[in-house]
């Protein structure tokens, strides 16, 4: 089993289930007492925040490599970063180390493909939505027809992550201003939603809209598992 090196607290409140996820996966595969090897170097999420507002992602991307060349002198064996926006930068972690590094636009487009699904919608921070590195990887690399939600949605949610799900509050009247965004991508073809951000699924429960939803922190750490167990007998 190799170590599997989480850069993580983007924020905490969906880290934790990151670490719950790969020992679950580890435990269901192996039985017994088996949990996962692993490492989380968690991060002050504010520093984040602010160089995120900012556009510094060039500075963002240098902190990036200087945790993962952290966990990699820890003993990491295969590297994840447990957020989807930061993962815009995920180039100056893959340049940083040697390790195996597994992107979470790949491990979510590896799903949706298996899933049949061919339209999805993709609901994340504004900076997920509307930049290229997620939807272009999905498209390109996936062949999936991605849709994002117009301009005041994309607000909508955007303010409800930042001011809301990061800092641990979870309201039900956000709930349904998402919901209700979901059903109008739905009615626009979406046959599935990505939720982008590993907050969200806390926030929307599947059982909540009438669409399969991709959980992509939970397909992520299930991923890594994968990766972390390849060649070992089960």
């Amino acid at each position: 089993m190799k170590t599997i090196g989480m850069i993580g607290g983007m924020s905490w409140e969906s880290s934790r289930f990151y670490y719950e996820f790969v020992n679950r996966r580890v435990q269901e595969i192996l039985g017994g007492s088996h949990s996962a090897r692993c490492l989380m170097l968690s991060v002050d999420f504010a520093e984040i925040e602010e160089q995120t507002f900012d556009g510094k992602w060039d500075e963002m991307g240098k902190r990036m490599a200087v945790y993962a060349r952290q966990l990699e002198a820890g003993g990491a064996e295969l590297i994840i970063l447990c957020t989807n926006t930061i993962h815009l930068v995920s180039d100056y972690i893959i340049e940083a180390t040697k390790l195996p590094f597994l992107h979470i636009a790949d491990a979510t487009g590896s799903a949706i493909k298996s899933s049949q699904i061919g339209k999805v919608a993709l609901l994340g921070t504004r900076f997920t939505m509307e930049k290229d590195f997620y939807t272009k990887k999905l498209t390109e690399e996936y062949d999936l027809e991605v849709c994002i939600p117009n301009a005041s949605e994309r607000q909508i949610i955007n303010d409800i992550i930042y001011n809301e799900l990061v800092r641990g509050q979870f309201k039900d009247y956000s709930r349904e201003q998402i919901i209700n965004i979901i059903n109008r991508l739905q009615g626009e073809g979406a046959q599935g939603v990505i939720m982008g951000c590993t907050e969200l699924p806390i926030l929307i429960d599947s059982l909540d809209i009438s669409i399969p939803s991709f959980d992509t922190s939970k397909i992520h750490a299930h991923k890594a598992v994968e990766m972390s167990l390849k060649g070992q007998k089960v």
